[in-house]
């Protein structure tokens, strides 16, 4: 792994306030270019809006946001784009119905020709989409294809493509396993660790801790919109991350909790019934007298 003296994306403190709803509370994290950082946690664990943080779409109520070691301020997800990173959401920003070059393309079309007679220039794309997923280990069969043909991971794979070719210094990866089964998974981590292989700084966001930690070099845990910590896997193993996830402290008290009201059920039940024997034997003996 190579890193240079200074992060690619450093955050410290950084807060996110919805009215009275407090998303993000003094989160810190950083990663460096050739790293993959693995952001994890549950669902609500506050992944989405710290990755909306970084990405431009929402402006951190407090903290502070470094890229490359200067102070930024993002207005909109165009700067962030600017400033060279590039996030993948989980809906890729895809059109099923359009080509491989035209999403690969999409939004910065290359053309030939001027005034009336400028188009699209279709063969520059097709060569150029074809060329850019060899690099990533893709021997496309027709870029003329269109997308919704591809499988999830192919799709995920003419993302990041993407996002490599229009210089992204950094890639943020929103849950691109989430959807995948397992050869397809394979695939998409086989990209992330190419990626790093090329000096990007990769933050990958997942809830899998297994995926995470077959790729990542550091991983940061959310938890309610707060960091329990940044680790290596010297420092964590692959079980410490499963339980900080699936807050096992917690389940143990709700277990405990729940054998608790099973006893006092059964005590309660042991309570009627006693009483409806005493009953029914004062029915007995009244009946008998």
């Amino acid at each position: 792994m190579s890193q240079s003296d200074v992060p690619m994306i450093d955050v410290r403190n950084i807060s996110k306030h919805f009215g009275s709803v407090i998303a993000l509370s003094d989160v810190s994290m950083n990663v460096y270019p050739g790293e993959v950082m693995c952001l994890l946690g549950d669902n609500g664990a506050g992944k989405s809006t710290l990755i909306k943080a970084l990405s431009g779409v929402h402006k951190p109520t407090k903290g502070a946001y470094f890229v490359e070691g200067k102070p930024v301020n993002f207005e909109s997800p165009r700067d962030a784009l600017a400033a060279g990173i590039a996030t993948v959401y989980q809906d890729l920003s895809m059109i099923p119905l359009m080509s491989i070059a035209r999403n690969f393309f999409l939004g910065s079309e290359p053309t030939k020709g001027s005034g009336l007679f400028k188009r699209f220039d279709v063969r520059l794309a097709d060569r150029v989409a074809r060329e850019e997923m060899q690099k990533m280990g893709i021997d496309i069969r027709d870029p003329s294809q269109v997308v919704g043909t591809l499988s999830g991971g192919e799709r995920q794979s003419v993302a990041i493509a993407r996002a490599v070719y229009f210089g992204a210094k950094a890639l943020i990866l929103d849950e691109p396993t989430a959807a995948l089964g397992v050869k397809q998974a394979g695939t998409v981590l086989r990209y992330i660790a190419q990626s790093r292989a090329k000096g990007i700084a990769v933050i990958f966001i997942t809830h899998n801790p297994h995926h995470a930690y077959a790729v990542g070099d550091r991983f940061t845990i959310l938890k309610r919109g707060r960091t329990l910590g940044t680790f290596t896997k010297e420092e964590m193993p692959r079980e410490e991350m499963v339980r900080m996830m699936s807050g096992a402290d917690e389940l143990e008290a709700l277990t405990h909790e729940l054998k608790e009201f099973e006893h006092s059920d059964q005590m309660a039940a042991d309570v009627r019934s006693t009483m409806i024997d005493q009953q029914l034997s004062g029915t007995v003996g009244k009946g008998g007298t």
